[in-house]
């Protein structure tokens, strides 16, 4: 069994420092790598609208933002800029940018920034596209929320193109172009590394795996038929599973509605994880440790932790 990869998640870090503190956040990723850490992800939002918080927001701070469950208020910087700011420190680090709500941009600029930034990290880059859950920020930026699915999708197929070579020519529902050249291009010719996931198996989140995937990043843990299900679909398209990333996570349980949770509980799930298929795990710091200082310690705490946790 090879050893776990672990993911720093850099997003909604601020009870350990300002959302204003970028460097930090930059300096968090540079000794995460250090430490032995695979991956440093950053999500994003352009911006949000009062149905951020609709459904009340999260009981501590420190827990996942979720649909409905966050202050409106919450920053969150650009996660591309914020990658190549992490490529131009780092040297192995992989650069997740988790949740790019590729709907809200042209695919063509969308993709001229993801391929400079792959080509910048020489093929570090790994997206995760998403359609998000946010109407208020769709509203804002004028694109309509129930074509969300459908834009991504041709999304993928115009980027599929782009990487391949220009000219490239496209004529869908919603974009359309003819003989552009795109150079340069992302660093493999097949493109970034593309994550996808959400909080169930839908058909057309199965559907994007099979023809897109390089990983599966679900909302939580995924059902037994899921996998199941994802297995025959791989093996139906004549795609070996074994090429799909399968990425986990570890949950706090948080004491109190402010204070961190302890950091072992959340890493005993990692061996059964394992067991099924899962390779890479991604952990918040911030609901682990207070210390913005203490992240580098953070970091090699858990892959310690975790080796004990395997060790026969």
């Amino acid at each position: 069994m090879k050893a776990p990869r672990f993911v720093l998640v850099l997003s909604e870090n601020w009870t350990m420092t300002s959302g204003r503190d970028l460097p930090t956040l930059v300096r968090w990723a540079r000794e995460a790598e250090d430490a032995g850490f695979d991956a440093a992800m950053v999500s994003e939002h352009i911006v949000l609208g009062p149905d951020a918080g609709a459904g009340g927001v999260m009981s501590n701070p420190r827990e996942y933002a979720l649909p409905g469950n966050q202050d409106p208020r919450t920053p969150w910087p650009s996660s591309l800029m914020l990658l190549a700011s992490i490529a131009s420190v780092t040297s192995r680090l992989r650069l997740a940018a988790a949740a790019v709500i590729a709907p809200l941009r042209h695919p063509l600029a969308l993709a001229r920034d993801l391929g400079t930034l792959d080509l910048i990290s020489e093929g570090r880059l790994v997206v995760q596209p998403t359609v998000s859950w946010s109407r208020d920020e769709y509203d804002a930026l004028g694109v309509p929320f129930e074509h969300r699915g459908a834009l991504l999708d041709e999304h993928l197929e115009i980027w599929s193109r782009l990487w391949q070579g220009s000219p490239v020519s496209y004529e869908g529902r919603h974009y359309s172009f003819e003989d552009v050249y795109f150079e340069p291009r992302a660093h493999r010719p097949d493109g970034p590394r593309m994550w996808f996931g959400g909080r169930r198996l839908h058909d057309k989140l199965l559907n994007r795996l099979v023809q897109y995937g390089h990983g599966f990043h679900p909302l939580g843990r995924p059902t037994p038929e899921e996998l199941s299900r994802l297995r025959t679909a791989f093996a139906g398209a004549g795609r070996d599973m074994t090429d799909l990333e399968m990425i986990g996570g570890t949950r706090p349980t948080f004491p109190d509605a402010w204070s961190c949770a302890p950091l072992p509980p959340a890493l005993e799930s990692i061996p059964e994880q394992l067991a099924q298929g899962f390779a890479t795990f991604c952990i918040k710091p911030s609901q682990f440790i207070d210390d913005p200082d203490g992240v580098g310690a953070f970091c090699r705490e858990v892959i310690k932790r975790t080796d004990a946790l395997l060790r026969p």
